[in-house]
C-alpha cells in the first residue's frame, strides 16, 4: 500500500472508525486511534484484552479496510519457527526424484515449500495482513 492508499483509508480516527462500522465493526476512540496510527505509519499493531473481546473480529474489519487477504498464524504450546514459515514437502520432493530418474534436479526448489503463514505474508506484505493469534500460548523461546 503507498503513502497515498493509507493517507485515503485513514484520513483520521473518526474516517478509521466510520469504515470500520461499514464492515460491522464498531470501534472506540482509542482503539480507532490505534488503528489509524499502525496504518499511517506502517506499523504492527498488538491487542491484548481478554478472551470475547473482539482482537481476531477486529484483524478481520482492519484487513477488509485495507482490501487485503487476512492470514492467521494460530500459536500454541510447541509451535516453532517450522510451523509458522514453512514445511518441505517430502512426499513431493520423493516423487520428483523418481521421476527425474537420471536427471538432475534441486529439491529445495519453492515448488516444494509448504509456506506457512509468516511466509505467506512475507512473499506479498502488501497484499495481506497478519494475525498472530493467542502468542501467550506459545513457547517463551518462540514469542521472544
Amino acid at each position: 500500500m503507498t503513502r497515498a492508499d493509507a493517507e485515503q483509508i485513514a484520513a483520521s480516527p473518526e474516517a478509521v472508525a466510520a469504515r470500520l462500522a461499514a464492515s460491522r465493526y464498531l470501534a472506540d476512540d482509542s482503539l480507532a486511534t490505534a488503528i489509524f496510527l499502525a496504518i499511517r505509519l506502517g506499523k504492527p499493531l498488538l491487542l491484548e484484552g481478554a478472551p470475547g473481546v473482539g482482537k481476531t473480529e477486529a484483524a478481520k474489519a482492519v484487513a477488509e479496510l485495507l482490501g487485503r487477504e487476512l492470514v492467521r498464524l494460530q500459536c500454541y504450546e510447541g509451535i516453532d519457527a517450522a510451523h509458522a514459515l514453512y514445511e518441505w514437502n517430502y512426499q513431493r520432493q520423493l516423487l520428483a526424484i523418481r521421476h527425474a530418474g537420471e536427471h538432475e534436479i534441486d529439491i529445495y526448489d519453492d515448488r516444494f515449500l509448504i509456506a506457512r503463514p509468516l511466509l505467506q505474508v512475507l512473499r506479498v506484505p502488501e497484499q495481506r495482513v497478519l494475525l498472530v493469534d493467542e502468542i501467550d500460548r506459545s513457547d517463551h523461546e518462540f514469542e521472544a
